[in-house]
This record gives C-alpha cells, sequence and structure tokens, in this order.
C-alpha cells in the first residue's frame, strides 16, 4: 500500500532541480501512507513520486517501476491480488521481469493490452502510468473506488495529481477556493460525494474510470459498473447459500497474501465475523482480530466482538473510546483533507492505530450492507413505500402542511418525507440538512451565492436511484448507495484512517466477482419482508453464532449526543458561535444557536447536525484559514 503523486509540465526542458524538490515535498506530506521509502522519477514533461508501504515484494518493489524498453514508468497504490496469474500470461507472452511486485505487472500488462488491462486486475488501486514516447498520462482507480485519485488542471495547464488532496495543495497552483455546490453536498450527506470536491479547481477520479491526459486534453472513460439489472431467478435458496460461501472464501483466501503481519477488525456484526470466521478457516494460526467499545452500554458492542473472538479462538485485542481522545480531532479533520462528518471516524483511527502496533494488514467487513441490503434505512423505505400511491395532489398538500408547522413541531419531518416520490423520500430521509432545513440554515448571501446550485448533490442522486433499468426499489437503493455512499463515507473513513497509521485494509466483500454473482441474486433474498441480509445469514448459518447473525443491528455508532452535551459542549458553542465561523456568511446564525440551546436542553436531538456544522468550521480553520 503506497500513496502517488505527480505533475505534468508544460515544458518538457524545464529545470529538473526545482521540480524534483517539490516533488519530494509532496510525497512528504503523505509520508504515513508510505512510510518505507520513497521514490521518485523526474524526466521530461513528467514527475512521477510515491511513498511506499512494503507489503509484497519487500525488497525489490522499489517505484516507480519502468517497462524494460523504458517507455513506461508506473507509480502505484494498492494490491492487486492475481497479479501471478497475469503474470505467467505476460511472460507467455514473452514479457520479462526484474521484481516480483505487483506494481511490475501492472505496468507490463498495460505495455501488453493498453486500456483493456484494468479488465484484468482483481484488486484495489490506484495508479500512473507515463508513456514517455507518445508523452501521455494514463491514471485509473479501482472499480469500488477503495482508494482515492484526486486530479486537477492548473491555470498554467499543468495536469497534478495525487492520492490526497493535500498532495496538490503542497503543488502551490491549486487555488483554496471553495465549491459552494460542494459544499452544499456536504451538508445534505455528511461527506463530499464523489462527483464534487471541496475545492473548486480539483476533481475526484469515480471509481471504475480510467483517466488519460495527453497534449493538454482529458479523455474519461468507465471500464465497470455494479449491473444490479441481470437477475437469476432459477436457483434454490441451498444454491445461492452453497455458492455464497464459495465465493467469501475465496475473497478472503486471495487477500491473506502478505509478507507482513495480518489481522481482521471485528465489530462482532454479521459481516466482520463472516470474514473472521472464514479468516480462521484458511488459517493455520489464531488470527489476530481488534475491537473498539465505549463505556456507554448502549452504544458497545465489545461482548458479541469477544463472543466471535472465542468463537473462532483469535488472538484477540480491545481498545475503549472515550471523550478524552477528540483532542485527535484536528489530526483527523487534516487527514481526510475534505469536511467529512462520520463519527465513526474516531473510533476507526483508533482501531486502526491499536491494530498498527501489532499487524501492517488488516482485513474488514465493509461493504456488506450495500451488497445485502442491511442497512435499516431500506426497511424504513419499504414501509414508507405505500405513501407513494397517494396521488401526488394529495402529497403536495402534505408538504404544505408540513411547510407550516414549527420549526420544532412533532410530525414535521416525517411529513415532508412522506409527500416525496419514492427515490427524493429516500435521499430526503439520508439527509441531515434537506430542503426545509436548509432553507432555515443557509443565509441570503450563501443562497445568492449557490445561484440555484443547491441541491446538486441530490441531483446525482436521483439520476443512480431512477435508473429505469433496475428491477425493483431495492436494487436501485444498493445501486445509489454503492455509487455514492459506499466511496462517499465508507470506504474514503476506511483509507483514510488506516493510511494515517500506516495500515493497511483489505475488504473481501467488495471483491469485484463477488459483487458481480451477488449483483444477479433477486432482491427477496437480500431482503426478505424486513430481514436483512437474508440470504448471507442463511449463508453463514452453523459457522457464525446465531446470537450474531440474528441480533439486532447496532452499526459503528458513537455517543455523540452526550459528549456534545457533556465533554463538548462548550468546545462546539464556543467554535459554532466565534466571529471565525459567523464571519463567513454562510449560514443564519440564529438559527445554529437554536439547533444548540433545543439539543442541550433535551428537546430535540441534534447531535449529527451540530457534529456536521463542527467539521465544517474546523476544515476551514485547517485548509482554507492558511
Amino acid at each position: 500500500m503506497c500513496g502517488i503523486t505527480g505533475f505534468i509540465s508544460n515544458d518538457r526542458d524545464a529545470a529538473e532541480a526545482p521540480r524534483a524538490e517539490l516533488l519530494a515535498r509532496m510525497c512528504e506530506s503523505i509520508v504515513y501512507r508510505g512510510p518505507d521509502e520513497q521514490g521518485t522519477i523526474v524526466r521530461g514533461r513528467a514527475a512521477l513520486g510515491m511513498r511506499r508501504l512494503s507489503i509484497i515484494d519487500i525488497k525489490s518493489g522499489q517505484q516507480p517501476i519502468f517497462t524494460p524498453d523504458g517507455t513506461l514508468a508506473i507509480v502505484y497504490n494498492g494490491e492487486v491480488y492475481n497479479f501471478k496469474e497475469v503474470r505467467e500470461e505476460l511472460v507467455k507472452l514473452g514479457h520479462t521481469f526484474k521484481t516480483d511486485s505487483d506494481t511490475e505487472v501492472v505496468v507490463h500488462a498495460y505495455q501488453q493490452f493498453g486500456e483493456s488491462c484494468l479488465e484484468k486486475l482483481r484488486g484495489m488501486f490506484a495508479f500512473a502510468i507515463w508513456d514517455f514516447r507518445g508523452e501521455s498520462l494514463f491514471i485509473a482507480r479501482d472499480r469500488v473506488g477503495k482508494k482515492p485519485l484526486f486530479y486537477a488542471v492548473t491555470a498554467e495547464g499543468e495536469f497534478v495529481f495525487g492520492s490526497e488532496l493535500k498532495t496538490l495543495l503542497v503543488h502551490g497552483r491549486v487555488k483554496r477556493e471553495v465549491d459552494l455546490a460542494a459544499l452544499d453536498a456536504y451538508l445534505s450527506f455528511g461527506y463530499v460525494p464523489e462527483e464534487f470536491c471541496i475545492l473548486k479547481d480539483v476533481k475526484k477520479l469515480l471509481p471504475g474510470h480510467f483517466l488519460r491526459f495527453k497534449h493538454g486534453q482529458i479523455e474519461i472513460k468507465r471500464y465497470w459498473d455494479f449491473d444490479l439489472s441481470k437477475v437469476e431467478a432459477n436457483r434454490s435458496e441451498e444454491e445461492w447459500t452453497s455458492e455464497l460461501r464459495a465465493k467469501i472464501a475465496e475473497a478472503v483466501k486471495i487477500r491473506l497474501i502478505s509478507e507482513v503481519p495480518l489481522g481482521a477488525f471485528l465489530s462482532g456484526g454479521v459481516d466482520s465475523s463472516t470474514i473472521v470466521a472464514t479468516m480462521a478457516k484458511l488459517s493455520d494460526q489464531s488470527v489476530k482480530t481488534f475491537s473498539i467499545g465505549f463505556r456507554e452500554d448502549s452504544f458497545d458492542e465489545l461482548k458479541y466482538a469477544r463472543l466471535a473472538a472465542r468463537e473462532f479462538k483469535t488472538d484477540h485485542h480491545e481498545f475503549i473510546v472515550t471523550p478524552d481522545l477528540f483532542d485527535l480531532i484536528g489530526e483527523i479533520v487534516w487527514h481526510f483533507d475534505e469536511p467529512f462528518a462520520d463519527q465513526s471516524s474516531l473510533p476507526t483511527f483508533m482501531l486502526s492505530k491499536m491494530a498498527r502496533d501489532h499487524v501492517t494488514v488488516v482485513l474488514s467487513g465493509d461493504g456488506g450492507d450495500e451488497l445485502f441490503a442491511g442497512y435499516e434505512r431500506y426497511v424504513v423505505d419499504r414501509n414508507r413505500d405505500k405513501f407513494a400511491s397517494v396521488p401526488a395532489v394529495f402529497r403536495n398538500g402534505v408538504r404544505r402542511v408540513s411547510a407550516a408547522l414549527p420549526h420544532a413541531a412533532r410530525g414535521k419531518n416525517f411529513l415532508h418525507n412522506v409527500s416525496l416520490d419514492s427515490v427524493d423520500r429516500y435521499i430526503d430521509s439520508i439527509s441531515a440538512f434537506n430542503g426545509p432545513r436548509k432553507a432555515l440554515l443557509y443565509s441570503g448571501e450563501l443562497r445568492e451565492s449557490l445561484n440555484g446550485r443547491t441541491s446538486a448533490g441530490d441531483k446525482v442522486f436521483q439520476s443512480y436511484g431512477n435508473k429505469s433499468e433496475l428491477p425493483d426499489a431495492i436494487a436501485r437503493l444498493l445501486y445509489l448507495d454503492s455509487k455514492t455512499y459506499l466511496p462517499g463515507d465508507i470506504l474514503t473513513k476506511v483509507d483514510r484512517m488506516t493510511m494515517a497509521n500506516s495500515l493497511e485494509a483489505r475488504v473481501p466483500l467488495l471483491d469485484h466477482e463477488l459483487i458481480e454473482f451477488v449483483a444477479t441474486m433477486p432482491s427477496t433474498l437480500k431482503m426478505k419482508g424486513t430481514e436483512t441480509k437474508y440470504i448471507l445469514k442463511k449463508a453463514m448459518e452453523g459457522i457464525v453464532p446465531d446470537e450474531i447473525l440474528y441480533r439486532e443491528k447496532q452499526g459503528f455508532g458513537v455517543p455523540i449526543g452526550e459528549w456534545i452535551n457533556d465533554q463538548l459542549r462548550e468546545r462546539i458553542n464556543d467554535d459554532l458561535a466565534d466571529s471565525r465561523t459567523t464571519g463567513r456568511g454562510h449560514f443564519d446564525g440564529n438559527y445554529v444557536n437554536t439547533l444548540l440551546k433545543e439539543h442541550a436542553a433535551g428537546r430535540r436531538d441534534h447531535a449529527n447536525s451540530l457534529w456536521m456544522l463542527w467539521m465544517l468550521e474546523l476544515w476551514f480553520r485547517r485548509y482554507v484559514d492558511v
């Protein structure tokens, strides 16, 4: 695992020394992603760099790696688990190799197959290949978005890229001007979706896409997508569960390849327990597992993690999160680069920090909710879907009633939600600040500056949720979440928090071959009635204890509401009322004050909203006020 960065200059004859010094500083800004070594090349127009966390071929896998004829060079972040099979194919085609690394296989595969090489790669990756002869840059990102990749074209025409946004800022020619449409999307969802970047001049390469930059022109193409339209209805439940177990075992097995110590995150939920159970079966020694808990009983899942650890005889480690760890908030905000409000980032950071004391690689159970319809919000949406059959004229009337109710009126949000069409209703339900709340939150200045771009994120989500070729409502919601929440929140959190601690995380449930198999399952096997993850639970019966499989879903919750009213109350109040915050002119101060007072008095739970506003302000102070 590594971090990559670089830039392509307009002038191939520009002095190398200043560019080499700049490239070195860009690499050093992400040293935690790869503490083992740094590699750079500055030649002609190209400046490519990387930081390496050595996992495979520790002795000879240094980057950049060149093809034997010297025409191509690669910097690479990730793991390709089937690289040995691809290498064998390339050897038969006449290729010779100097290392045993997957990085060298990727650049040879590109030399042989061009952009089609991506179809052969099974794993997680973001890489850049420079063609010295054709003077073109090829960058690509894995199918699901496990590894990040930012890019920008400066006013001077330079192409700049990096695993993290901060490398582009070190470059110095990327402006720190905030994209208000991205800000608006953040306030909806608590993260900046992949179609946006918080800085106006920067973009993210979308998952499953590649980009070619040549002679100042950019070409972007999609090479893979979630396909939930080809459902197979002629298999029995027993056939599905049998093959699912085999597919999961294979996805886990190929991710156990490592030259360094390896373990697993264990929450005690269905997904992580499935991964650990499979690892235990495949390993000839105890799996090292890592769990995190809270002193607040309602948020503590350690008893289930301990149950799984006993069942699978793991070498188990635990850590208790307490509010005093909020001294780390500034560091965490810095690692995300963009505003990010998922509160579970704090325990994920601490879990990664603890695991790194014992291992260099962990497997996690992320992705199961998007794959098998695991979120309780799918159940809520199904229960509310009956309102969609109510004629629009009546639902519009309900919406007007909701709008007329006072801010804190009980039922106001429910009435607004059920008055909407199906996809809009779901988007509204996952939004922290929906349309009516933004109308209260936004200042006139912000509304004027947005100039009609309000809810640009909602429109992107609608385009995914209204995909007409998908067979049913659950398939559409799974597709929507797989394109938005999964890469924008879940995988961003896992990548940044593990990499902040120089820890590699591997995600077996998001193996693309497993995804393609599960995509052919009828939605009724994923959510049967109100039973979420039905088919996964059936597949793991007799392997994972029923007490884990059929317990009430809790999620990776954090007692933010209690902490905001206690240890964090003064700090958040001071920061949100500070002149630097109010001086930005984005929000109505009276409404923000109302949120603070209602939460403190216990009249309404505004913990998520306040946390989101606080994270945004801390981001401004770290990245804009410089």
